[in-house]
């Protein structure tokens, strides 16, 4: 069994800042427009991280050249955490350019110069994704958001095009699932940023508490519904996959970016409430904080599926259940539709223990 090296946890501490840059980027502008741009310029970021966790899979990196290899990456990560706020403004050539540098780095210093032309996620963002990036800096917002997104779709497609060619490649269950659920609690982690961040701007009242320990109690049920059961689950359907890229592409490379893109959702809209406890959330807050989770719980869903082929369905509904709420929470104070996803969290939570519980009884 492969163990997470020092060198990967050291790596993902600046995707710390990415992660925050991208909830910054979304809480800046909450409009349909702005969320899709921030969802396109994070999924390069995220890739940037799957490349180097992949690579850390497959490869042995204590070595000289695998550590200066991820190093490289990882500064690549701190310039593209830095830039991402901006780059629709003046860093969108410093974002293109930055992305395009790491997957060289991943291709050349870390994956080596392929003897032949490959189909792989290394070489497509070598010589194709991030040239893309690069071109799609130079020309004006509208354009460069649409460059971007057939870049950002072209890189999500390779994990399923190059399926044949991944089949057998050797991958460490305990170890990939590890690796993902790390970047789940770097997310987690933002949120919880966010919530302090907002808290320390006022001087802390009985109302401004409640709202604080409300919405840690979200952080919380949000890290339950995924460390609890579906974890372990990961884990299991990958080491017991005959084909381990059949559930590893749906599972982490897509599932997960889901959920993190509801996680940060969440974290860009969450300090609103902790801010202004009594103020009801504007429609655009509200739809962040809740169809964020929404997201997250319908993730679960669609990995479930792809693991078991059975439904989630206590997520599914507790995922409808968010929905609905976004037409109720500009009308109550933020304080209250906080408490209420921290119930419906906590609720859902319970009920999933006490399935699993039962199930583990007619098991034995």
């Amino acid at each position: 069994m492969k163990r997470v090296t020092w060198l990967e946890l050291f790596f993902d501490l600046v995707f710390v800042f990415a992660v925050t840059s991208a909830s910054e980027l979304v809480h800046n502008d909450h409009s349909w427009l702005g969320v899709s741009r921030a969802l396109i310029v994070f999924i390069p970021v995220f890739w940037v991280w799957v490349g180097g966790t992949m690579h850390a899979n497959l490869h042995e990196i204590d070595t000289v050249r695998g550590r200066l290899g991820m190093f490289g990456v990882a500064f690549c990560g701190l310039i593209l955490g830095l830039s991402l706020p901006g780059t629709f403004d003046g860093t969108a050539l410093w974002f293109g350019g930055t992305y395009w540098v790491a997957r060289l780095v991943l291709l050349l210093a870390i994956h080596g110069l392929p003897h032949r032309a490959a189909f792989t996620t290394f070489t497509v963002g070598a010589f194709l994704t991030g040239p893309l990036f690069v071109a799609g800096a130079l020309l004006p917002p509208a354009g460069r958001t649409a460059v971007w997104a057939v870049a950002a779709l072209t890189d999500l497609s390779v994990p399923f095009l190059a399926r044949k060619r991944l089949s057998s490649a050797p991958f460490d269950a305990s170890h990939v699932a590890e690796r993902f659920g790390l970047f789940v609690i770097i997310a987690l982690g933002e949120t919880v940023v966010a919530t302090g961040a907002a808290a320390a701007e006022h001087q802390l009242d009985a109302l401004g508490l409640a709202a604080l320990a409300a919405a840690f109690a979200v952080c919380c049920g949000l890290w339950w519904v995924y460390f609890a059961f579906s974890a372990t689950a990961i884990h299991q359907a990958i080491e017991s996959s005959t084909v381990r890229i059949d559930i590893i592409r749906p599972v982490l490379s897509y599932g997960h970016l889901m959920l993190i893109a509801g996680i940060i959702g969440v974290a860009a809209a969450i300090g609103t409430a902790v801010r202004d406890p009594a103020e009801p959330l504007h429609l655009d807050a509200a739809a962040l904080l809740l169809a964020g989770t929404c997201i997250y719980l319908g993730a679960f869903a669609f990995t479930r599926w792809h693991m078991f082929h059975t439904l989630a369905t206590p997520r599914l509904i507790a995922a409808a259940a968010c929905l609905s709420l976004i037409a109720v929470a500009p009308r109550i104070p933020a304080i209250a539709s906080v408490m209420l996803l921290a119930v419906l969290l906590i609720i859902l939570n319970i009920v999933e223990h006490r399935v699993v519980k039962l199930a583990a009884v007619a098991t034995n």
